[in-house]
C-alpha cells in the first residue's frame, strides 16, 4: 500500500494553511540563495501543548554559533523555548545557549528596548507585536512593537556565533532607552510547581558611558542540579559586554523592578543596567558573548562585528555562512512544501553541536578554568549518533575533527567521553554512543584528531564501570551521583550480559545500547590494529548481550533482574517500549531475523508493529525500524513505510514536526530518507535504500570535486523502485556504502508505480559487519522455529559470508 491520497490532501492542507512567512527586505536577502529562502525558522515551534512539536527555537545565528539570539516571548527553563509562535508579546532580545527544550539555559543575557520610564522585569516590559509584521529568516530578525508609553519600536536583529547585533527605531515615542538583563529569577527541575525549585543566581552589570558599553555577567546554569558531583563546574558564569553606536543620554542601574538611575555598577540577583538615548531615533547595539571573561566578550565582538560594520553586513555575513551549506543541494521536483520541509530541517541538522571557543581558547567546566583550544557543547549523542552525525560528516567535514577532539578533551578533562553536554556532562540518556561517533568518523576516514587518546576513552567506556556502580539507579535526571556512562557494566553486564533491571533503570535499553557501542569500540580497534584477541572480546559481547534479553516464549526483549528472572514486558525501556527494541539490533539485523523466526516471520512481525500502531516516529529508537524491511528481502514494504511516515510526521509550519528536534536527529531522519537512503548502521559505513521524494537531487559534496548527482525521474508519483545504478554498476541489494558515494558520482533510480522484485533475496543481506568474525557468529545460539530459514552464519551463498571472506559482490 503506497501513500494515501488523504494523508496527501492532510499534507496540502498544513501548506496552505502556513506558508513561509513576510519576505526579508532585499538589503537582508542577499547574497541571493532559494534554498535559503526555502528555511521556516517557526517549523518545529508549536504542537497542541506550547512546546510539544520539535521544540525548536526560531533564532538567528550562523552555523554551530555559540550564541543563537531569539525574541523572547517568555522565560525559558527545562521544557520551556524563550519564544513561541502562539505568543504575543515580546520582552526582549535573547542571547540563548538552550540546545533543546529538554535542557536548560545556561548564561544567557537579555537586550530590551524601550521608551519612558525604564521597565526590567520580565511582567512589565512585555510589549504588544504585530504578529504579520514579523520577518523571521536563520539570518535576520524583525518585529513592530508597541512601546508601553505609546508610539512603536521597529526592532531588527542577527548575529555572528559569539555577537548579536539589533538595531531599534523609535517611532512616535518618549525617551528610548535600552536595558541589559544581567540575571534573572530561573527555574531548576522542572515545569512541575511540586517539582520546580525558583532560584536567584547572582549577575552584575556595569554601565561605561565613555566607552557607550554595558558589560556583565551571570552565573545561571538550569542543569547543574545534575552535573555529575566530581565535576560542578561552580565557577561558570555567561558573559557580555553591549557597545551602542549613540552616546548615553543617561544611565543607571536595576533590581527587581527598582531602578537607581546616575547609578553605574550592581550585583545582585535579577540585576541589569540601561542606558537613555534622548532624541536619537536609531539605536544600533553589539552584543559580545563570552564563557571566559568580560575582555574576552569585547574581544570577540571586536573580532566578529567591529565597530563601523552595519546590521545589512552581519545579516550579509550570517546569510552566506547558511547559503554556503544549504546551496550545496539542489533539488528539482517534489512540492513547495517537501523543498520547505527539506531546508529547514538543514538548517536545524546544522546547529549543534555548537562552537564555544573563543578563537583558541575556552572554559572548561570540568576543570573549572580556562584552556587552551577547540570546544563545543550541545552533544545530544544518543539522539544524534543515528543519522545526525552522518549528516555532519557529509556536510560539515571541516568540523568533525574538531567535535571529536572536543570529547576528547572532555574526556581528559573530567574522566569520561560525554553523553549529554550541556557545559559539563548531564548524565541524561543512557549508553556510551560517543564510541559510535568516533568509529563512524574513523571508518569513513575522518583524520585530524588523537586517535590513540580516541581508542583510550573508547576502551575506558567499555571496560570500566561507574562510581558505585552496584547501588546506583542513575534514574532520568538523578541528582546527587556521578558520571553515568555504563552503569550496570560492573555488576552483570560484563560477566552475563545484560543489565538488571533491580538494580539499574532503563536496563533494556541499556543492555541493547552498550551493546551497539561495543561493536562501535570493537570496529575502532580493528581499524587501529588492536590485539585480535581484544577486538574478539568486544565484538563476541556486542553480538550475545541483545540475545540475553530475548525472551523466546514472547518473541521480544525483555528486561531481567539480577537473579535472570524476567522483569516484564513494560519494564526497563527509555523512550520507547518492547516493540521499538525488539527491532534494535541494528548491527546484527540477520541474528535479530533468525531469533525472530526467519524473514517471513520477521516481516510479518514488521507488519504488526507498523498496522497496529506501535510505531512512535517522535522518539529515535523507532527511526531505524522501517528500512529493517528492506534487510529482510522486502524492500518494497521500506519505500512504502518511508513514505507514509515521512507525509505523517512532517510538515510546514509550527506544527511541521511531531517529535522533538533533539539537537537534529528528527530532520537528519527526513533529510536522508528524502535522498532515498538512511544509516540504520551507522559505525557500518553503509546507508539502506529506502524511496526518494525528489525527480533530481544534485550535491556539491565540500571538499569532492565531482557532484553527487541522485536521480529518480517520476519520484514525486512513484514510490518503487525496479532499478538502481550508481555510475552506470548495477547496484543488487538495498545497501549503498559511503565510500561509493563520498566521492561524488550518478545514483540513478528507476521509479514504479507498483512494487516490485528488485533488492528482493531469499537469504539475508542485512549484517553489516566491517570485518570477519566468523568464528563468533557461530557460537550465537538462535531458537529454532518453523519460520527459520537456514542460520546465515552457514547459507552456502551468504551475502554477509562472502563480504567476511572479502568478496564482497558490490564491488
Amino acid at each position: 500500500m503506497g501513500v494515501s491520497s488523504l494523508s496527501t490532501w492532510i499534507s496540502l492542507l498544513h501548506f496552505s494553511a502556513y506558508a513561509l512567512g513576510k519576505s526579508p527586505p532585499e538589503a537582508f536577502a542577499q547574497p541571493p540563495s532559494a534554498q535559503v529562502d526555502s528555511v521556516d525558522p517557526l517549523i518545529g515551534n508549536g504542537g497542541d501543548t506550547p512546546n510539544s512539536s520539535g521544540g525548536m527555537i526560531p533564532s538567528t545565528a550562523p552555523p554551530f554559533a555559540m550564541t543563537r539570539w531569539v525574541a523572547q516571548t517568555r522565560q525559558n527553563y527545562v521544557s520551556m523555548t524563550p519564544y513561541n509562535h502562539t505568543d504575543t508579546k515580546v520582552h526582549g532580545f535573547q542571547g540563548t545557549r538552550q540546545p533543546a527544550i529538554w535542557m536548560g539555559e545556561s548564561g544567557q543575557v537579555v537586550v530590551v528596548p524601550g521608551a519612558g520610564t525604564v521597565k526590567d522585569t520580565f511582567k512589565e516590559r512585555g510589549m504588544t507585536i504585530d504578529v504579520d509584521s514579523q520577518v523571521i529568516t536563520p539570518s535576520y530578525y524583525s518585529v513592530d512593537l508597541q512601546a508601553l508609553e505609546g508610539g512603536k519600536i521597529f526592532a531588527e536583529q542577527s548575529a555572528t556565533s559569539r555577537v548579536g547585533h539589533l538595531r531599534f527605531t523609535f517611532d512616535g515615542t518618549q525617551t528610548p532607552y535600552v536595558l541589559l538583563s544581567a540575571s534573572r529569577p530561573t527555574i531548576i527541575g522542572s515545569d512541575d510547581p511540586s517539582r520546580a525549585t525558583i532560584i536567584y543566581p547572582e549577575g552584575s552589570a556595569s554601565v561605561s558611558p565613555e566607552k557607550k558599553e554595558i558589560c556583565g555577567w551571570n552565573k545561571e546554569r538550569q542543569d547543574s542540579i545534575i552535573a555529575p558531583i566530581s565535576t560542578p563546574a561552580k565557577g561558570f558564569k555567561g558573559y557580555f559586554c553591549a557597545r551602542f553606536d549613540t552616546p548615553f543620554e543617561s544611565w543607571g542601574v536595576s533590581s527587581n523592578g527598582t531602578v537607581t538611575p546616575n547609578s553605574a555598577d550592581i550585583s545582585g540577583a535579577a540585576v541589569g543596567a540601561y542606558a537613555t538615548f534622548g532624541s536619537s531615533r536609531v539605536v544600533e547595539v553589539r552584543i559580545g558573548t563570552s564563557l571566559i571573561s568580560i575582555e574576552r566578550a569585547r574581544s570577540n565582538l571586536d573580532k566578529e562585528i567591529p565597530d563601523g560594520m552595519t546590521l545589512e553586513n552581519t545579516a550579509l555575513s550570517t546569510r552566506s555562512a547558511w547559503a554556503e551549506k544549504l546551496d550545496r543541494i539542489r533539488i528539482e521536483g517534489g512540492t513547495d512544501e517537501q523543498r520547505q520541509i527539506f531546508y529547514t530541517g538543514f538548517f536545524h541538522a546544522l546547529q549543534y553541536p555548537y562552537e564555544v571557543d573563543e578563537y583558541g581558547h575556552y572554559y572548561s567546566g570540568y576543570t573549572d578554568s580556562v584552556k587552551e583550544g577547540i570546544s563545543y557543547n550541545g552533544y545530544s549523542i544518543w539522539d544524534t549518533y543515528r543519522a545526525a552525525w552522518a549528516w555532519l560528516i557529509f556536510f560539515a567535514p571541516e568540523r568533525v575533527p574538531d567535535m571529536i577532539t572536543s570529547m576528547l578533551q572532555d574526556y581528559k578533562e573530567g574522566g569520561w567521553l560525554p553523553m549529554w553536554k550541556n557545559v559539563i556532562e548531564t548524565n541524561i540518556m543512557v549508553g556510551t554512543h560517543a564510541d559510535s561517533l568516533i568509529a563512524e568518523a574513523v571508518v569513513k576516514g575522518v583524520k585530524g584528531f588523537d586517535e590513540a587518546l580516541a581508542y583510550e576513552a573508547v576502551y575506558k567506556d567499555a571496560t570500566v564501570p561507574p562510581r558505585n556502580d552496584h547501588n546506583t539507579s542513575y534514574s532520568d535526571r538523578e541528582e546527587g551521583v556521578d558520571y553515568e556512562v555504563r552503569a550496570g557494566l560492573g555488576t552483570l553486564y560484563a560477566q552475563k550480559g545484560y543489565v538488571a533491571n533491580d538494580i539499574h533503570s532503563e536496563s533494556g535499553s541499556r543492555t541493547l545500547d552498550y551493546a551497539y557501542d561495543d561493536y562501535a569500540v570493537a570496529i575502532l580497534g580493528q581499524h587501529f590494529g588492536k590485539p585480535g584477541s581484544e577486538v574478539d572480546k568486544f565484538m563476541k559481547r556486542a553480538l550475545t548481550a541483545p540475545f540475553t534479553i530475548f525472551n523466546n516464549e514472547t518473541g521480544f526483549m525483555e528486561a531481567r533482574n539480577a537473579n535472570g528472572d524476567w522483569a516484564g514486558e513494560t519494564a526497563g525501556w527509555t523512550e520507547g517500549d518492547k516493540w521499538a527494541y525488539s527491532f534494535d539490533v541494528v548491527h546484527d539485523v540477520d541474528t535479530l531475523i533468525a531469533y525472530r523466526g526467519g524473514n517471513v516471520s520477521f516481516v510479518e512481525s514488521l507488519d504488526v508493529h507498523f498496522d497496529d500502531g506501535h510505531n512512535d516516529h517522535t522518539n529515535e529508537p523507532s527511526h531505524h525500524i522501517p528500512y529493517l524491511y528492506a534487510l529482510a528481502g522486502r524492500p518494497d514494504k521500506t519505500q512504502e513505510k518511508v513514505r507514509e511516515i515521512a507525509t505523517n510526521n512532517y510538515f510546514t509550519g509550527p506544527e511541521g514536526l511531531t517529535g522533538n528536534e533533539d539537537c537534529g536527529q528528527m530532520s537528519a531522519w527526513y533529510l536522508f530518507t528524502a535522498l532515498g537512503l538512511y544509516p540504520v548502521n551507522p559505525v557500518s559505513g553503509d546507508y539502506v535504500v529506502g524511496s526518494p521524494f525528489f525527480s533530481k537531487v544534485t550535491i556539491d559534496l565540500p571538499g569532492v570535486k565531482q557532484p553527487l548527482v541522485i536521480s529518480a525521474p517520476g519520484a514525486d508519483k512513484h514510490e518503487y523502485i525496479q532499478r538502481l545504478t550508481f555510475n552506470q554498476d548495477l547496484i543488487e541489494h538495498p545497501i549503498v556504502s559511503h565510500d561509493m558515494i563520498a566521492k561524488g558520482g550518478n545514483l540513478i533510480f528507476e521509479m514504479a508505480g507498483r512494487p516490485t522484485t528488485w533488492g528482493t533475496d531469499n537469504i539475508h543481506i542485512a549484517n553489516m559487519l566491517v570485518t570477519p568474525h566468523a568464528h563468533i557468529l557461530s557460537t550465537i545460539p538462535v531458537p529454532p522455529s518453523k519460520h527459520a530459514t537456514v542460520p546465515f552464519w552457514k547459507a552456502e551463498h551468504s551475502w554477509t559470508n562472502l563480504r567476511m571472506l572479502g568478496l564482497d559482490p558490490r564491488k
